[in-house]
């Protein structure tokens, strides 16, 4: 029995078009005001302030216990806040019930009924809301052609890959017109192939209808390849929003900078103005926070920010080297006896094991940390 699906890209417009004109509804925003949650003495959420636009999609990044399915829950109504609002489009949702909100769910496990086929199962909400079955089957076929499903309607759970189980719970959740779509990290028993497609089928869905959608990750690598912006949290508390490009870039807390990707922890000097001295270079300090010139710091640069030169005289030696496919990573040991990790496209001239090199600071900006007692 054959397993694949037909992807988005390759779905005929007139396809497309019937599903998301089924589908989609004119895009809502979401504001969550000063939200705040506790379970005893902790605080899932402290006060969240969060606005998503119309038709945008926010992945919500953290750390387990960070509050980020706090939040999704909330939203969904199946938690409720112990202060704050939750307003989606003109309604105060805050203490709508979970099945008065119109919310379409996609959760980590893929939750389908066994004793069902495929296209039961992608109509069951609309025979809760008492649909007629033409209608309903109309409906659930429409919504398998969009997610690339048509030719599965009528087999089981049981004989579709995880893949294809996870397609059919997004195309439920799709099937009763949902203003915003809630997934909470609804690709993380996937394999990595299937997730990597996955997720680019899911954007590509999104961007389709327009519809408003909140996605739940601790994924890193997901969080920046599919949303409009990334909010990373921590502690009950929203670190930093903003785009992917500037959440890698430009973090603006510390904790975004170890969180996000690889980092270096270079020791380094407050100067004169906003500015940081680090391995004997300048840079933009990006969080001064009040620290008075000749503050000690842990200055955070990304391996790529870094260039090692082969120099005779240089601080340091290269110690390890790992061939990463497009790019080089080094570990260069420095006379301090201090590791730096430096990464170079693969085409480039890398220094090998062994061979001393100077560093080179290649980002302009950096943010800092207070040394650990």
């Amino acid at each position: 029995m054959s397993t694949e699906s037909t992807p988005l890209a390759d779905l005929s417009a007139d396809d497309v078009g019937i599903a998301a004109a089924v589908a989609a509804r004119p895009s809502v925003g979401v504001n969550f005001k000063g939200v705040q949650r506790h379970f005893g003495d902790v605080a899932a959420l402290a006060g969240l302030d969060l606005e998503i636009h119309p038709g945008e999609l926010i992945a919500l990044l953290g750390p387990s216990g960070c509050g980020k399915t706090t939040a999704l829950r909330i939203l969904g109504g199946f938690d409720h806040p112990d202060a704050g609002q939750v307003i989606v489009g003109d309604r105060d949702l805050t203490k709508v019930p979970a099945n008065k909100r119109d919310m379409g769910m996609v959760f980590q496990a893929y939750s389908l009924f066994p004793n069902m086929n495929v296209r039961d199962n992608v109509a069951f909400g609309l025979r809760m809301r008492k649909q007629d079955k033409t209608v309903r089957g109309k409906r659930a076929d429409e919504l398998l052609a969009l997610v690339g499903l048509s030719q599965t309607a009528d087999r089981y759970p049981f004989q579709l890959s995880g893949g294809q189980q996870q397609r059919v719970a997004i195309a439920r959740a799709l099937a009763i017109e949902p203003t915003v779509l809630l997934l909470d990290e609804p690709l993380s028993a996937l394999d990595a192939q299937v997730r990597h497609q996955l997720r680019a089928e899911i954007r590509s869905l999104q961007l389709r209808l327009g519809i408003t959608t909140l996605f739940v990750t601790h994924d890193q690598s997901e969080a920046l390849s599919i949303a409009d912006r990334v909010g990373v949290m921590h502690a009950g508390r929203l670190e930093q929003l903003d785009t992917p490009e500037n959440v890698y870039r430009h973090p603006s807390t510390a904790f975004v900078a170890e969180f996000v990707g690889a980092m270096n922890r270079l020791p380094g000097r407050v100067g004169d103005g906003d500015e940081v001295q680090v391995l004997g270079q300048r840079l933009k300090l990006r969080n001064r926070n009040e620290r008075p010139a000749g503050t000690a710091v842990i200055a955070m640069l990304r391996p790529e920010g870094i260039t090692a030169v082969p120099d005779s005289a240089g601080s340091g030696e290269v110690v390890e080297r790992t061939f990463l496919g497009a790019s080089v990573r080094m570990s260069v040991k420095l006379d301090d006896g201090q590791l730096v990790l430096v990464e170079a496209p693969s085409h480039a001239d890398a220094a090998t094991i062994g061979q001393r090199v100077g560093l080179r600071i290649l980002a302009e900006s950096a943010t800092v940390a207070d040394p650990t007692p």
